[in-house]
């Protein structure tokens, strides 16, 4: 083979690396992860992304989260990306529906996902098909007061008859069982879904949810009987509408409250109002019905790819990347909430630990009334369940009012 000019070699390897530029892919990933901590995971993700693709470039465009939710609908018709964040379950069914998200159920058979997001698989099918990964989630749960409890002989409970039992306890010693701040309405959500997914089960929530059960079913009034149960005896603290869920934490601080059921988020406003880690204990929100499977709730945040984008393949290489258990691990480290692979690395933090446990184990997962209603529909229901907490004797008209709601919401 003769010898090449060194002039010609280095024009050769200059032309190589042209050429390979030209064909490195640039996938464009939008999303809202806006705040510092999300920020930094979706750079980790990417970083390790570019390391194991070194000819795959990630260009990631971040928006506010109002902004991204007024962006979303026109990006994806007009000038989709490759990769892009939104919501599980009910919140992604529209873009379903209009045939903006790309079909990920291949990737789900062919790479185990059905097994290492077992718990996520329900929020992540529409129409018997997958749309995307879920990235993070987060558990909801009882947090109460451990030496209270300990104080006062009483165990957390597992099972409703056990909490009304605590909750006599607690309010026979002048303590109000329960903290809620429903200035913002949405921390009551959290006591309906709940209530309705140990009553009723999952499937008829996600019904519910999707406009096709009226509120004045018999099935929802028994949601609020059991609701009844802890607001006529007056288990939650007066005139809980008018502090917003962080202003209720200083009662719960103070031992003027023993439990509150909220998202793991709590946790550090707790220990930053004064509490110990040593203090608070955390308990999944007690079985009614025993023949009702397991499901909570956990905010779920997907990646997915959309119909219409340039580079699927690439796309698909970029959803298996972040699939990956150590990948999960540590950009929900970053996060600090849990990894949905249930593979992946238990986070060393005891809530997340035990969020980790239950959600893996769950047999479904629901996205809380706000991300599961449409926005007309869940403006009515919290603006219900706050005006309920209030008034738990308007019950009826609440419901009335709500069945009016949901007939115009999905007839639309």
């Amino acid at each position: 083979m003769p010898r090449l000019s060194r002039k010609l070699v280095l024009g050769a390897a200059l032309l190589g690396a042209a050429a390979a530029a030209a064909h490195a892919d640039e996938l464009v990933f939008n999303t809202d992860y806006s705040d510092p901590g999300p920020k930094a995971a979706i750079a980790a993700g990417v970083k390790g992304f570019e390391a194991a693709y070194p000819n795959i470039h990630v260009k990631v465009n971040t928006f506010d989260h109002e902004g991204y939710k007024s962006a979303i609908f026109n990006f994806l018709s007009a000038d989709p990306p490759d990769l892009a964040t939104w919501y599980a379950a009910n919140r992604m069914a529209p873009f379903v529906k209009d045939g903006l998200f790309t079909d990920v159920t291949p990737l789900w058979n062919k790479d185990g996902w059905n097994q290492a997001f077992a718990s996520s698989a329900s929020s992540m099918t529409l129409n018997g098909r997958k749309w995307g990964l879920p990235l993070t989630y987060y558990q909801w749960g009882i947090y109460y007061r451990k030496d209270l409890f300990h104080k006062l002989g009483i165990q957390p409970p597992k099972t409703w008859k056990e909490l009304l039992a605590d909750c006599a306890t607690l309010k026979s010693h002048g303590i109000t069982p329960f903290a809620i701040g429903t200035k913002a309405p949405w921390p009551a959500a959290g006591w309906f879904d709940y209530l309705d997914l140990r009553v009723n089960g999952y499937a008829f929530h996600m019904q519910l949810m999707a406009g096709k059960v009226p509120y004045t079913d018999p099935r929802v009034e028994k949601v609020f009987d059991y609701w009844d149960q802890l607001t006529k005896p007056g288990y939650f603290i007066p005139n809980s509408a008018s502090y917003a869920w962080q202003e209720a934490v200083p009662l719960f601080v103070k031992g003027q409250a023993a439990m509150y059921l909220m998202g793991n988020f709590a946790v550090d406003v707790m220990k930053s109002a004064g509490l110990k880690e040593s203090q608070i204990g955390f308990v999944p929100f007690p079985v009614i019905d025993p023949k009702v499977p397991d499901a909570e709730e956990a905010p779920t945040d997907i990646v997915f790819i959309p119909a219409h984008a340039k580079h699927k393949a690439d796309a698909e290489k970029f959803l298996a990347y972040l699939a990956r258990p150590e990948v999960q691990s540590k950009m929900n480290a970053i996060l600090g909430q849990l990894p949905t692979n249930k593979n992946a690395k238990l986070p060393d933090d005891p809530f997340l630990q035990a969020g980790f446990k239950l959600l893996s184990n769950a047999k479904d997962l629901s996205q809380f009334y706000d991300r599961d209603a449409p926005a007309q529909m869940a403006k009515a229901g919290l603006d219900g369940f706050q005006h309920y907490l209030m008034d738990p004797s308007q019950r009826q008209d609440i419901l009335k009012h709500l069945d009016e709601v949901e007939k115009q919401v999905y007839s639309q």
